[in-house]
């Protein structure tokens, strides 16, 4: 099954004061393993950025001038989540802001029943705890020390992680390395397959003791645990 885990970045918190995405990323899942087909791109939202969320993603008015709006990059976009569930850790903003969007060019809206949200999952799962991305990259170890701001694409590079561990799945090695690298390349609204999912391996190995490990191990069955133990 192909999802897509999808985050977006704005100008600011609510649709009804005006407020336009500045970045959308996207990352695709082929039965949890990432296919490294991306989309990702920043977007001039024709106003200006508000001062918190500037604080959050870093993205100044001058960036984002000559970056392509919507409109320009709707149906390649539109293209690359066409008949896939979307993944979105808080599904109800990112997919009002993608709503807004759409209805300001005349285009048919998402369908928020299309998505799951991560953050419904996590906020089931531990009823009390902190569901925030950075919490529950803590929660399940996941190293999150490249988000210095919010950017899309490595937000959806940790929210990917974030799906597996909170399906309970053997969580994947996700070598994203290759997709921050490429996202100027793709900042244009281009989706890109960038290989296949062969080479992945998963973290969490089965590693045996070498016969050296295994020679001290029966010596200390032999002589330490008795004369510890009895």
């Amino acid at each position: 099954m192909r999802e897509i885990v999808l985050d977006t970045e704005t100008t600011g918190l609510s649709v009804k004061d005006g407020h336009r995405i500045v970045e959308i990323g996207c990352i695709e899942l082929d039965n949890l393993v990432p296919t490294k087909n991306v989309f990702h791109c920043y977007l001039n939202p024709e106003r200006k950025v508000s001062e918190k969320a500037f604080e959050v993603h870093g993205y100044s008015d001058e960036f984002l001038s000559d970056k392509k709006r919507f409109f320009e990059i709707v149906d390649t976009f539109l293209d690359f989540i066409s008949d896939k569930k979307i993944v979105i850790h808080n599904a109800e903003f990112d997919i009002s802001h993608l709503n807004n969007e759409l209805s300001l060019i005349g285009k048919p809206k998402i369908n928020i029943e299309n998505t799951i949200d991560t953050l419904d999952i996590a906020r089931n799962k531990f009823p009390g705890s902190g569901i925030s991305l950075d919490a529950l990259c803590k929660r399940f170890r996941i190293d999150n020390s490249k988000r210095e701001k919010h950017t899309a694409l490595i937000d959806c590079e940790l929210l990917a992680k974030v799906y597996i561990n909170l399906l309970d799945q053997k969580e994947p090695r996700l070598n994203f390395s290759n997709l921050s690298d490429n996202a100027s390349s793709l900042e244009h609204g281009n989706a890109s397959s960038l290989g296949n999912n062969k080479n992945i391996k998963y973290s969490k190995k089965i590693i045996y003791p070498t016969s050296e490990e295994l020679k001290m191990h029966k010596e200390f069955l032999k002589k330490d645990l008795k004369k510890n133990f009895f």
